[in-house]
C-alpha cells in the first residue's frame, strides 16, 4: 500500500517511479515502432495482393506489386494507402488525448487522484495492446479502433506519470532521472523486442501473441510504480462535484499565462517536439516501403535498425544530460534539433540499407536525448505549485497538438505527392521554426512566478 505523502530524493520511489518507462516504453517499441507496423503493412499488403492478382494469399504475398500501384485499405468505403490509414488513425486519437488529459488533469489535482488515472489509463491501454491479437485485414475498422484506443491508453497515462516527477524530485536532478527512466525505458523495451523475435524468428510462432506479451508487461512491470507511488501527494480533501476539477485548471491556467519563459518554452517544444514524434511513429513504415531491402517478406534488416536505435537511445539520452549539465538544457535542445533537421534531409536521398543503419545510428543517439531533457526543462521551468498534473496536462496536449498536426501533415503530403519521401523532408518545417523558437525563450523567468534557471 503506497504511502500517501512524499520525501523528495526517496531513492526507493524514484526507482518506481523510473519503472514505469520501463513497463510502458514496450507499447512505444513493439507497437508504435517495430512488430505492430511490420505486421499491419505485411498482412494489409498481402490481402491488397490477393485481391489485385485474384489469387489466393499463400500465392499472392510471393508476387511483386508493378510499381506504380500502392497498397489501399477500405476503411469504411473509404479508399487510403495503407500507410496514410495509420498516420490518420493515429492523428485521431491524439486529438482526442489532446481533449481528454487537461479536463482529467484537473480533476486529478483537485482530487488527488493521479495515480488513479494513471493505473486506469495503463489497463485501458495495455487490455487494447492486447486485443490487436485478433488484428484481421477483412474486418480492419475494428482492428485500427484497438490501435486507435491503445495509442489512447498509453499517451494519457504519461501526462499522469511525467506529473509526478517535479514531486519526487529536486529540479537539479530531473535531468538525471528523466534521461536514467528513457534509457531504462528503451533497454526494457529492447528486452521484450528480443523475446519476440526469438519467438517468431526461432519459433516460428504467430506474432500476434507479441501482442499480448505488450499488454502483460506493461501491466505486469507498473505493479512496480503503483507499490512506491503515493495515492494523494498533498493530502487533499475535496468536496464533492467534479466541476471543481475543472476549476482547478482554470485556475491553473491563469496562472500559467502569468509565466513568460515557461509559455515561450512550450511554443518552441510544440514545434520541434512534432518533428521527433511524427518521424519516430512513421520512421517504420518510411523504412518498410522506400529502403530497397533484400527480400520484400524479410524484416529482418529492418528489426536490426530498430534495434541500433534502441541501444543509442539510451546512450543519447544519457550523454544528453551530461551535455546539458555543461552547456544548459536550451542550448541542448538546439544543438539536437540541428542534427533532426539532417536526419530528415538525409532521409530523402537514402535507399540502401546501409544508409538507413548510418540514419538510424544517429536517430537513437538522439530521440531519447531530446525527450528526457524535454521533459526535465519543462519540468524545472514550472512555478512553485501543488497542480502538477494540470501543468503537465498543458505539456501533453502541447505534445499531443503537434502529432495531431504531424501524423495529419505526414499523411496528406503523401496522399498529394504518393511518396513518403516527401512526407519526411516536409517535417524538417516544423524542427527549423521550434529551433528559431528556442532562441527566443529567456534565461531566467520574468514577474512574480519564478521558475528554475537552466539555461
Amino acid at each position: 500500500m503506497a504511502k500517501s505523502a512524499i520525501q523528495k530524493g526517496d531513492k526507493k520511489v524514484i526507482k518506481g517511479w523510473i519503472f514505469y518507462d520501463w513497463a510502458n516504453s514496450v507499447y512505444n517499441l513493439v507497437i508504435s515502432s517495430a512488430i505492430f507496423p511490420i505486421f499491419y503493412d505485411t498482412v494489409t499488403t498481402n490481402h491488397f495482393k490477393s485481391q489485385y492478382f485474384k489469387k489466393d494469399i499463400s500465392i499472392a504475398k510471393e508476387m511483386k506489386l508493378p510499381d506504380n500501384v500502392e497498397v489501399i485499405v477500405n476503411f469504411f468505403g473509404v479508399h487510403l494507402s495503407n500507410s496514410v490509414l495509420m498516420s490518420f488513425v493515429l492523428s485521431a486519437s491524439f486529438l482526442v488525448v489532446t481533449i481528454l488529459s487537461p479536463m482529467l488533469s484537473g480533476i486529478a489535482d483537485y482530487k488527488g487522484s493521479k495515480k488513479k488515472f494513471l493505473k486506469f489509463f495503463c489497463y485501458f491501454g495495455a487490455i487494447s495492446c492486447v486485443s490487436l491479437y485478433w488484428f484481421n485485414p477483412n474486418y480492419i475498422e475494428i482492428g485500427m479502433l484497438s490501435l486507435f484506443l491503445a495509442s489512447i491508453g498509453f499517451w494519457n497515462s504519461l501526462v499522469f506519470y511525467n506529473s509526478f516527477l517535479p514531486e519526487i524530485a529536486e529540479p537539479e536532478e530531473h535531468d538525471r532521472i528523466s534521461a536514467k527512466g528513457f534509457s531504462m525505458g528503451y533497454i526494457g523495451s529492447m528486452l521484450l523486442l528480443i523475446i519476440c523475435l526469438v519467438w517468431i524468428q526461432v519459433f516460428k510462432l504467430p506474432v500476434h501473441w507479441c501482442f499480448v506479451f505488450v499488454g502483460v508487461w506493461w501491466i505486469g512491470f507498473s505493479q512496480i510504480t503503483y507499490r512506491v507511488l503515493p495515492n494523494n501527494v498533498y493530502g487533499r480533501k475535496p468536496k464533492a462535484g467534479i466541476w471543481r476539477g475543472f476549476r482547478e485548471l482554470g485556475f491553473v491556467f491563469k496562472e500559467f499565462k502569468l509565466t513568460h519563459r515557461l509559455k515561450r518554452y512550450l511554443f518552441a517544444f510544440f514545434f520541434f517536439n512534432t518533428g521527433v514524434q511524427t518521424v519516430m511513429l512513421m520512421a517504420t513504415i518510411f523504412a518498410k516501403k522506400e529502403i530497397e531491402w533484400p527480400s520484400d517478406n524479410d524484416s529482418s534488416g529492418l528489426i536490426i535498425a530498430i534495434l541500433l536505435i534502441q541501444i543509442l537511445g539510451a546512450v543519447g539520452a544519457y550523454l544528453m544530460s551530461k551535455l546539458s549539465a555543461k552547456i544548459g538544457n536550451v542550448k541542448t535542445l538546439i544543438v539536437t534539433v540541428i542534427i533532426w533537421i539532417g536526419i530528415c534531409y538525409g532521409a530523402f536521398y537514402i535507399t540502401k540499407p546501409i544508409e538507413f543503419y548510418i540514419l538510424a545510428s544517429f536517430v537513437g543517439l538522439v530521440m531519447g536525448g531530446i525527450q528526457a531533457i524535454a521533459r526535465s526543462t519543462y519540468s524545472k521551468f514550472l512555478p512553485e505549485t501543488r497542480s502538477h498534473a494540470s501543468y503537465f496536462s498543458f505539456y501533453d496536449a502541447t505534445e499531443k497538438m503537434g502529432i495531431v498536426l504531424g501524423t495529419f501533415f505526414f499523411g496528406l503530403v503523401e496522399h498529394f505527392t504518393h511518396s513518403l519521401r516527401y512526407s519526411v523532408v516536409s517535417i524538417a518545417i516544423f524542427f527549423c521554426i521550434g529551433i528559431i523558437l528556442l532562441f527566443f525563450v529567456p534565461k531566467t523567468e520574468k514577474g512574480l512566478i519564478k521558475g528554475y534557471g537552466v539555461n
